[in-house]
């Protein structure tokens, strides 16, 4: 027999594991399929604040304030005629955001997807970043002779 609730009516029994109460409460049955227009979308893993609630907008958002001024460094940096270290710097700051993404539980804004797919794309971009501007040309720091016979390879008449 259901039970009353305060209204004195009847409260939804659910059919099924995949049975969900509509918005009058009648149950009804949902489908596995995922649907053809999302409606919503979970937050990311960790896209909690990274400081209490009650504490500034900035302290809030640290993580995400440390790799932005980071990178804005950077590019000044490569504006002002530094490039290797301008971009050293960038890629540094996206390596960075790749690891406080690892190790802190909530990072605020700079959670956008999962956790895994952040980690890995940050740390694919800073490091091809960091590579690239270690490979640059002139008087290059990291030279891979492998990729110089390529290059010739490619480009041989």
């Amino acid at each position: 027999m259901p039970a009353e609730d305060r209204r004195g009516q009847a409260e939804p029994t659910v059919r099924d594991a995949i049975s969900a109460p509509d918005a009058q409460g009648r149950p009804r049955r949902t489908t596995r399929r995922f649907p053809l227009f999302t409606k919503d979308t979970a937050p990311p893993e960790g896209g909690g604040r990274a400081a209490p609630g009650d504490a500034p907008a900035p302290a809030r958002q640290w993580p995400v304030l440390v790799v932005l001024s980071a990178v804005a460094l950077g590019l000044l940096l490569t504006a002002l005629d530094v490039f290797r270290y301008g971009t050293l710097l960038i890629g540094a700051a996206l390596l960075a955001g790749a690891v406080m993404r690892w190790i802190l539980p909530g990072v605020g804004m700079l959670a956008v997807r999962s956790r895994f797919t952040d980690i890995a794309t940050y740390g694919i971009l800073g490091l091809a970043i960091v590579l690239l501007s270690l490979m640059a040309q002139p008087r290059p720091l990291l030279e891979i002779p492998f990729l110089k016979d390529t290059l010739h390879f490619t480009l041989a008449k």
